[in-house]
Formats: structure tokens, sequence, C-alpha cells
């Protein structure tokens, strides 16, 4: 039976399920090259690997009960990007990420969105720890993390490539 996708709404987004209808604004943002700069191998996506990308991505909350959700403005209803939960076999945790169009950037966007996945994370998913794994060159992806109160925790050589982690336990609750 499938997982739905539940819907995340905060002040500025709705983090939804990705559907076809996301395909093409998509693959126009993972097309800009400065957009996926610290992405694998920082070239353009192309098509072909976008509609792999988003049927991963739907795969992803049927395997694991969570995942990335399509981004949209709540106000005009336009595709702004994916944030969500990240953790296929062999990765080194439960990551979360972000990924949004060129506008969007400097807004705040990404930490709002990030904030509500992370929350999610926490309250759903149950989650003990939480990584971003990050290019260290990727300043403005850097600063989202430790906004959403993650701190540097080591260096990691993964999939031949040099990145940092970021990361956060689940905050305890204390009771009186």
């Amino acid at each position: 039976m499938p997982v739905p996708t539940p819907e995340l709404c905060t002040e500025r987004l709705r983090l939804r399920a990705f559907g076809q209808h996301d395909f093409e604004p998509f693959a126009e943002i993972v097309s800009d090259p400065e957009v996926v700069r610290y992405l694998d191998d920082g070239a353009p996506i192309s098509r072909e690997e976008c509609w792999r990308g988003m049927a991963l991505f739907i795969g992803h909350w049927q395997l694991r009960g969570y995942g990335w959700w399509a981004v949209e403005d709540r106000d005009t209803g336009d595709f702004l990007g994916r944030i969500g939960l990240y953790n296929p076999e062999g990765w080194p945790g439960i990551e979360i990420g972000w990924l949004l169009r060129r506008q969007a950037w400097g807004t705040g966007l990404a930490t709002e969105g990030a904030a509500a996945a992370l929350n999610f994370a926490f309250d759903v998913v149950h989650a003990d720890h939480v990584i971003s794994l990050i290019a260290p060159r990727n300043t403005r992806s850097i600063r989202v993390a430790e906004k959403l109160g993650e701190i540097y925790e080591h260096d990691l050589r993964h999939k031949d490539r040099e990145l940092v982690v970021y990361g956060t336990h689940r905050p305890t609750v204390h009771t009186p």
C-alpha cells in the first residue's frame, strides 16, 4: 500500500508530494549550473537524470516513510525546488537537505522549509540525529545548516567527494 507524503506548511511555503507536473520546473532549476554547482560533479542535471531523480524521491517515501518534498510558494503556487530528508542505502545517516531555484536564495526560504523538515524528522520519524553533507566551499548551505542548529561534526570523503558533515541531535525534553 503506498505511503502518502504528508503536506507541511510554513508561513510562506507548502511542502508537498512530487508529481509529474513538477518535472518541467524542476528540470529548469537543476539545469542551472549555479544551482547545482556543489552537487555531485557540479554539472547541470539532464532532463533524463531529473526524471530519474523525481522517481527516486517518490520511491524514497515508499521505502523509508520520509523523503524529499516539492516546495512551492504558498501565495503564488510557484514551484521553488526540493527540501527534505534523504537516507538511501549506504548513506552515512538521515540527511536534511535543500535545493531551491536561484531566485529564492537569500530570502530565508531554505531555512524556513528545512526547519519544518527537521521538526518532521524528530517528531514523526523519531530520528535521534540528523546530518547535512555539504561541500566545504558552499558557504550558503553551511549558513542554513547553522541556522537550523546544526554544528560542524567532521570532514567526510563520500563518493569521491570531500564534504563537511554538520549535524544536530534530537532536542531533549526536560520535565520538572
